[in-house]
């Protein structure tokens, strides 16, 4: 292990001593307590910078922040996740409008481009925390009389079925870095073109009928995916990424 990944583990073991919100010792200690250089030192708090786990504040020291949520790559709503993670969710319904779905929206769903499809931009928060921000469409034929009151603080998903009798069965989804627009900069109160994560799913009824494609903004800062690795079964042995589904 070289020099700099000692350096950030050690940094990292003194993190988890603290809580967040809570200063860590200035460089210039922390390399005599480490007996390494203020550069090796510098280096490895720029990373934990970048990776969310420390923030700056200029004059004033570097900080402790709020640890990253841990995102599986499974179909579940944003609204189970976070109350598996004992946080409360809730969701701020931003606009909802019935569009004609036009050639592309008309592909990933699957309907004619004629079709009125249902047009949904929610904010979700995590403990009143905005988290993600996210843009739904779903036929209007499968959600007759859906309104923005309907979506406040509640999951799609429950919803569906409650409402609806529409199971979720599976789905297919991509996942791309991005940085944040001006818009979703404001929304989710992070400075412009912060990092960012960018969810495109289209998820698909136990009848077979495509019933959303949905484009998701998730903060970079809050957020780390993870995955299952699962041993290929081909002859080559490799391993392969899987999502669970």
């Amino acid at each position: 292990m070289g020099k700099q990944d000692e350096t950030r583990d050690r940094v990292l073991d003194l993190i988890d001593g603290l809580r967040v919100g809570e200063a860590i010792p200035a460089e210039r200690q922390l390399a005599g307590d480490l007996g390494v250089s203020r550069l090796t030192v510098r280096a490895a708090i720029d990373g934990l910078v970048r990776d969310g786990q420390l923030a700056r504040r200029h004059g004033s020291g570097t900080y402790v922040t709020e640890p990253k949520i841990a995102q599986p790559l499974t179909l579940t709503s944003f609204t189970e996740d976070m109350r598996r993670r004992g946080m409360v969710p809730s969701s701020r319904t931003l606009e909802l409008t019935s569009v004609s779905a036009g050639a592309r929206l008309a592909r990933r769903l699957q309907v004619s481009p004629e079709e009125q499809v249902v047009r949904v931009q929610r904010l979700r928060l995590a403990d009143g925390e905005p988290m993600a921000y996210e843009v739904l469409h779903v036929p209007g034929s499968l959600v007759p009389g859906l309104s923005k009151a309907d979506l406040e603080n509640r999951s799609f998903y429950e919803l569906l079925e409650e409402r609806y009798g529409i199971v979720i069965a599976s789905g297919n989804q991509t996942i791309e870095p991005t940085v944040t627009t001006e818009e979703e900069s404001q929304l989710l109160a992070v400075p412009l073109h912060t990092p960012a994560f960018l969810f495109e799913r289209t998820t698909v009824a136990e009848s077979d009928r495509i019933v959303e494609f949905v484009r998701s903004i998730y903060r970079g800062d809050r957020y780390r995916l993870i995955t299952e690795l699962h041993p290929g079964r081909g002859r080559n042995g490799r391993f392969k990424s899987e999502s669970r589904r």
